[in-house]
């Protein structure tokens, strides 16, 4: 089987897992299957956005390539399970303290907003992020997989891992990880950066250590009561067309 067939299979097939768990045990009982936004979050973040995105990334990390002096084949020799470990832990370190920023810097915020919007945190809720967002972060993950002469399995381990621990962390499945919670990261920890009750905790995608070393981890033994933006916000929390708007207009809060 060729590595994007499997890679497609291993996430659908995942998908079908996760939902079958959270049916089976739930974070939070009765929370519906069609929750509201379902649709949008599968058809045009998941299906749609992610596409096109991909197409995009690809042409801007070719016209990179083209224009280097050369890759640089500074892993191209090493082992592939050595440079998948590599590639993952760069990009995770990144990604964490990226996602800080969001958190920090007004427009970035604007833009990692839409992900925050919805009110239901499920295998599915993950999908929903700005394409600007998108191309930023996955443009700096796998363009380094090119100029630095990984093969392109590396490529599609990295999508296959990012779709599942993605539906991983947010899914709707009482998990119970115990100790392995301080290294990787799961639904205990990044439910809670979803939660309106804190703020700014749990920025961790894959590797939880990095909370527990920056000082950001948040682990009660309580369960978030609510998800999503304050119910004061007036963000378009069922039209991605206005979710991809909105991040382009300053706020008020942001003049003041």
């Amino acid at each position: 089987m060729n590595a994007p067939l499997l890679s497609s299979a291993l996430i659908i097939l995942s998908a079908l897992i996760f939902v079958a768990l959270e049916r089976r045990y739930p974070y939070t009982p009765g929370q519906r299957f069609l929750r509201q936004g379902f649709w949008m979050d599968l058809v045009l973040y998941s299906l749609v956005q992610n596409w096109v995105l991909g197409k995009i990334i690809e042409l801007i990390i070719h016209g990179i390539d083209l224009r280097a002096a050369g890759r640089l084949h500074l892993v191209g020799g090493w082992p592939v399970p050595l440079q998948a470990v590599f590639f993952l832990v760069l990009h995770d370190i990144y990604i964490y303290w990226f996602h800080r920023l969001q958190h920090r810097v007004p427009f970035l915020w604007r833009i990692h907003e839409a992900h925050h919007s919805t009110p239901h945190v499920d295998w599915l809720s993950g999908t929903r992020s700005h394409s600007l967002e998108i191309l930023i972060n996955q443009t700096i993950e796998f363009a380094p997989l090119f100029l630095l002469g990984a093969p392109p399995e590396i490529g599609y381990f990295k999508v296959t891992i990012d779709a599942i621990w993605g539906m991983y962390i947010h899914s709707n499945i009482n998990v119970r990880s115990g100790w392995l919670q301080k290294i990787f990261n799961g639904p205990e920890m990044h439910r809670w950066h979803h939660a309106l009750e804190v703020v700014n905790v749990n920025f961790s995608t894959k590797i939880a250590v990095w909370d527990w070393v920056f000082g950001t981890a948040y682990l009660p033994g309580t369960k978030p009561k609510q998800y999503g933006l304050e119910p004061t916000s007036a963000y378009p929390v069922n039209s991605y067309v206005w979710q991809h708007l909105i991040a382009f207009r300053r706020r008020r809060s942001e003049t003041a």
